[in-house]
């Protein structure tokens, strides 16, 4: 914030230096841009870094364009570093100039900011980052959605409270080790359950026609409890998650944040890609109560166990599609393209996070022709 610094020159020299040390440097005429700390996280980053190990600049561009959405472009900016010297850029196009050609293209047409531009100033910023942001954006109102919904790479502070700020943070290892232990415990008294042959479907309401629940049917309950959280975690995805809260209601906004909207706005914050235990305790209790009044204790208790599994691997997949480098080709690459597009292009499709099954039936799938075309 303060002052914008005038934009600092580069030489070609010094860009394929750095470059060749490992920094992954991409520009548009003489504007150039630092993605070393960004690239990996990009769909294929990995395998652009070590295709282009020891390259210059313009290397970095080799394979096919494809299109980017606003955001995208609007994300490039915050890792403007500075200009070329005049007349450097065209040394690097002699290099490679179908490359430098395709940067251009690619970024035709976007957003940029005026000479002098300050990363921590954003064009779009409408909040002060130096104070909490849970109390701050209930009053965007109607610029709220917009807001929400141009991504920033900058961590995120919500509360005053350290205490506070520090249960709504967690590294993805916690939610592993708090919950597989539960799920693995509850699955064993599960299973032995069932095994003493007391649990009867249907035994509330008749005993005569009631069916007997057997040990060896908990595979297949465990099952049914992952799919059924499967959809249960696509619909809070878009029908919670993804509410559009009134431009008037202070608080209905506050709470969108809170549950999503900060998720959307700083999508790389590592530190907010899986769900807090604690909270999760309480949402995950709700669930186990709801299941005991309807479903025979054991049988309740079957199901939630695989549904508790589900929602750990979901939370596994959702931090992994953030910072995994899955190979490109791969299920995993396809669904972390995929989850990339959700949050830099279409917000209100896409709502699979570790499948895509829902999407099918909902009507809710992203086009496939948005995505980049393998050779």
């Amino acid at each position: 914030s303060g002052a914008m610094a005038a934009p600092r020159s580069f030489s070609a020299a010094e860009v394929r230096a750095r470059c060749a040390q490992g920094a992954c440097l991409v520009r548009c005429r003489r504007r150039l841009y630092d993605l070393s700390g960004f690239v990996r996280l990009h769909p294929g980053g990995e395998q652009l870094l070590r295709r282009r190990a020891g390259t210059d600049v313009s290397a970095a561009l080799d394979g096919p364009p494809h299109r980017h959405s606003a955001n995208a472009r609007r994300w490039l900016e915050q890792y403007y570093v500075g200009e070329m010297e005049p007349g450097e850029e065209q040394e690097l196009a002699a290099r490679n100039p179908a490359a430098a050609a395709q940067l251009c293209a690619r970024y035709r047409g976007g957003v940029w900011v005026p000479r002098g531009y300050n990363r921590c100033l954003l064009p779009q910023d409408l909040v002060d980052w130096q104070k909490p942001l849970l109390w701050q954006v209930g009053y965007l109102g109607e610029k709220y959605d917009e807001w929400v919904h141009q991504p920033v790479d900058r961590p995120i502070r919500l509360f005053h409270s350290d205490f506070l700020e520090s249960l709504s943070k967690t590294a993805w290892y916690v939610v592993f080790m708090v919950w597989a232990p539960v799920v693995l415990y509850l699955s064993w008294v599960s299973y032995t359950s069932l095994a003493q042959g007391n649990t009867r479907l249907f035994s509330s309401f008749t005993t005569e026609y009631s069916i007997p629940v057997h040990k060896y049917y908990f595979p297949f309950i465990f099952l049914l409890g992952m799919f059924l959280w499967s959809l249960l975690e696509y619909l809070i995805h878009r029908f919670v998650f993804h509410m559009k809260p009134p431009a008037s209601n202070y608080y209905l906004i506050t709470l969108h944040f809170l549950l999503h909207g900060q998720h959307h706005k700083s999508p790389f914050d590592s530190s907010r890609l899986v769900f807090p235990p604690v909270p999760a305790s309480l949402v995950i209790g709700f669930f186990y109560g709801v299941l005991q009044l309807l479903l025979p204790e054991v049988l309740g208790l079957s199901v939630f166990v695989g549904g508790l599994c589900g929602y750990v691997i979901y939370d596994m997949m959702h931090y992994y599609l953030h910072y995994g480098s899955p190979k490109k080709g791969t299920y995993l690459y396809g669904l972390k393209a995929y989850h990339v597009k959700h949050h830099f292009e279409h917000q209100k499709s896409g709502f699979g996070i570790s499948t895509r099954f829902w999407d099918h039936p909902f009507r809710t799938l992203i086009p496939e022709e948005t995505f980049e075309k393998e050779d």
